[in-house]
């Protein structure tokens, strides 16, 4: 798994690239906890089975940025990765079975094969594009 931190503010995790050579039996959970996306990677052995379960309401709220995920199923993706000063800070291309997630600073994906599939997880709400992001100008 890559880590991509901030050249700006070396601390700050941005984005992290998990590939699918990166699975281990088990649970390994790949965003860090007090994130607001949350991912885990699970290889299971079949028979494996979970204890039934809801997920309850939780009180409070808290000032939110849209993190995304966009993971591979078929075909390539180039991803170009910016700091928190938009300046391009990684290029990763992913295949089938890898994923990215952008915890903070910019992204743009690039198509890289006809037919490429992937899914695309965000935090929502979604209220509209004017309050969804700003453009980087390249």
């Amino acid at each position: 798994m890559e880590k991509i931190y901030s050249k700006v503010k070396p601390d700050f995790l941005l984005h992290i690239i998990c590939r699918v050579e990166d699975f281990k039996e088990g649970r390994q959970d790949i965003v860090p906890p007090d994130e607001f996306i949350q991912c885990s990677m699970l290889e299971l052995n079949e028979g494996h089975a979970f204890r039934p379960h809801k997920h309850i309401w939780k009180d409070g709220e808290r000032r939110m940025i849209a993190q995304e995920s966009w993971v591979v199923i078929e075909g390539m993706v180039k991803c170009i990765l910016y700091d928190i000063n938009d300046t391009i800070i990684a290029t990763p291309v992913l295949t089938a079975g890898d994923a990215s997630f952008t915890l903070y600073g910019g992204h743009t994906y690039e198509i890289l094969m006809n037919g490429t599939i992937v899914f695309e997880y965000k935090t929502g709400p979604y209220k509209g594009q004017k309050e969804d992001k700003t453009f980087i100008e390249e």
